[in-house]
């Protein structure tokens, strides 16, 4: 059934600083507290703040500033923080003028929303941007006699079917989902946190829908995808080598927001390959969801096209392969089984009967196209799978500029300041091209590999999680892009190279991320009548596992994304938390990017 919802937002806000001493703001807003209503004879007078009975002065921490000498307290933004008392003095050598506010932090929002009987609901619920994440927020429903039930949705972790999932486990966005709504399930919910503050109440109206025609795909949703009509074109390639670094920047930022402090590593060209495969399937809203997710313009006809030239491009250097494996009761679309293999160059394959055979079979498939770096990818494949969608990429490439061979030992800075011992790749008089990145805030070196491929490693100015942070914020599409041409002018020197050899086995949470990317509608149902008309699909699990090396000899790394359904000289001291950056120069796009924390 289609999710038809209605939500009404609701925000407060109170600001009465002339007659009331009791405000309450919500987290992010800028609020303003006067000492003094009018302009008196004591404007000339000393001016103290204090906030929770201590003085407030100039130094103090956070974002409150002084405005008009004083007469003035300006906190921007508001945050959890800054709830309390606060309270201005000014005095002379006779007179006292007191002012008091009482300032509570409330960040509830209220919605409404109105949903048919068996579709699927989302209760909205977030944690200010400035809080630290370390447990999930408190969901209660409340019952006719006025009290309530705490309510347990699960993380998604198990394999059991649960009513109430949590989309977003430890993180601010504290979103849940209620599937197949009853009639019972009218009513109100609040959102806690752990600390019993309100954050969010919703509630829901569950109305009986009317009766739905069985599921059919329209004729036109079962054609083929759109031929390219002009395959010579200047401009399709460029529009899909913007794509793919704007994805690329979406997803490191998505990645980063709910993991700070580990090791990262993912393959964007992998996501992006795997995502445009189902594209050729999918149809009306789902097709302008996966265009949007992947950042391609809606109606760009030949970005299947595209992807096969930038596959054939790389070949030499990165081994890219899709496939298809789909439940032995299906029957594929034609046209879409032809185009898999006419753009993708993946076959569909049908599954086998046991599950035990069908886990042997996809992990062989993995290992064969990672060149066996990769060689488990799923546990299990359940008897319910009705399509899972794989892509591989494999990438292998050497030092232009050599290494000594023999290793010797650094000491890594870590964010929390300790010290381990690592095995260093170094070299007194490295060529290569070195400088720092305003843009960015970091130091940033250009590795040349071969095969028309470079590392670019992005150095933050110290140790401290803030610093990596700030070049993180900055990693936008626009500014990798300025950063990939500027280095091109940046010409080689000699360069005393210290580079921890580095062994990165990271596997994504795709499931959390393809919800992030605003696709959650794969899990319930989308329309996919270019890949199968005869009934809905729905998407049961999405994986993606990246892994890289750096060593002597050079970088090797590969991905597998899934859906089942002060010197004379430079110096260079890659010795603490960086950001890797590996780029095809030849295509120019990004192949894979990484945070090491920890090597």
């Amino acid at each position: 059934m289609k999710l038809q919802a209605v939500l009404l937002l609701l925000l407060q806000l109170t600001f009465e600083l002339s007659s009331c001493t009791h405000l309450r703001v919500v987290p992010g807003a800028t609020l303003e507290l006067p000492c003094l209503s009018i302009q008196t004879e004591f404007t000339d007078g000393a001016i103290i703040w204090t906030f929770n009975d201590e003085n407030v002065t100039a130094q103090s921490p956070g974002s409150i500033t002084f405005k008009k000498r004083g007469l003035l307290l300006s906190i921007s933004p508001v945050t959890d923080a800054h709830e309390g008392k606060y309270m201005c003095l000014v005095k002379d050598s006779t007179t006292e003028i007191i002012r008091t506010y009482h300032v509570t932090v409330e960040a509830t929002f209220g919605y409404a929303i109105k949903v048919n009987k068996g579709t699927n609901v989302y209760l909205p619920c977030h944690f200010p941007p400035s809080s630290q994440v370390k447990a999930n927020a408190l969901w209660f429903k409340e019952t006719r006699v006025g009290q309530r039930i705490q309510l347990h949705p699960g993380d998604g972790s198990t394999d059991e079917v649960e009513r109430l999932e949590q989309l977003y486990p430890l993180d601010h966005d504290q979103t849940i989902v209620l599937r197949e709504v009853l009639m019972e399930d009218a009513g109100s919910y609040t959102c806690e946190s752990p600390e019993n503050k309100k954050l969010s109440t919703v509630d829901i109206l569950v109305e009986v829908p009317p009766t739905l025609p069985p599921h059919s795909c329209k004729i036109e949703h079962t054609a083929p995808w759109e031929p390219c009509q002009d395959t010579n074109s200047r401009t399709g390639e460029p529009i899909l080598q913007e794509s793919l670094t704007e994805f690329s920047t979406k997803l490191y930022s998505l990645l980063r927001q709910w993991q700070p402090s580990s090791n990262l590593l993912f393959s964007p060209i992998s996501i992006s390959a795997l995502l445009s495969h189902l594209l050729l399937g999918a149809r009306d809203n789902a097709r302008r969801a996966i265009e949007r997710a992947v950042c391609v313009p809606h109606d760009f006809h030949c970005v299947h096209f595209q992807m096969k030239k930038l596959r054939e491009k790389l070949s030499g250097s990165l081994q890219m392969a899709s496939q298809i494996f789909y439940d032995r009761q299906m029957n594929l679309s034609e046209s879409f089984t032809n185009q898999s293999i006419q753009f993708y160059g993946a076959e569909p394959v049908r599954l086998l009967e046991s599950g035990e055979e069908s886990k042997q079979m996809i992990n062989s498939w993995v290992a064969n196209k990672t060149n066996n770096k990769i060689k488990h990818l799923v546990d299990s494949v359940p008897s319910t799978a009705q399509l899972i969608l794989l892509n591989a990429v494999s990438f292998s490439g050497q030092w232009k500029v050599k290494f000594e061979l023999k290793p010797q030992k650094g000491l890594f800075s870590k964010l929390d300041g300790d010290l381990i011992k690592v095995p260093v790749l170094y070299q007194k008089n490295y060529m290569m091209p070195l400088t720092y990145i305003a843009g960015l805030k970091a130091q940033v070196g250009k590795f040349a590999l071969t095969d028309d491929s470079s590392l670019y490693i992005l150095l933050p100015p110290t140790n401290t999680a803030t610093h990596l942070q700030t070049v993180e914020q900055k990693m936008t599409d626009t500014a990798v892009r300025e950063m990939i041409e500027h280095m091109k002018t940046v010409p080689a020197e000699e360069v005393e190279v210290t580079l921890p050899l580095i062994k990165l086995d990271v596997q994504t949470d795709m499931n959390i991320l393809i919800k992030k990317l605003g696709l959650s509608s794969l899990f319930e149902g989308a329309n996919l009548c270019g890949l199968y008309s005869e009934e809905k699909v729905v998407l049961d699990d999405a994986r993606h596992r990246a892994f890289l090396t750096l060593t002597e000899q050079g970088v090797e790394a590969g991905a597998v994304s899934s859906f089942t359904f002060s010197r004379s000289f430079s110096s260079f001291s890659v010795l603490r938390p960086f950001i890797l950056l590996l780029w095809s120069d030849q295509a120019n796009v990004p192949l894979f990017i990484g945070r090491v924390t920890e090597p």
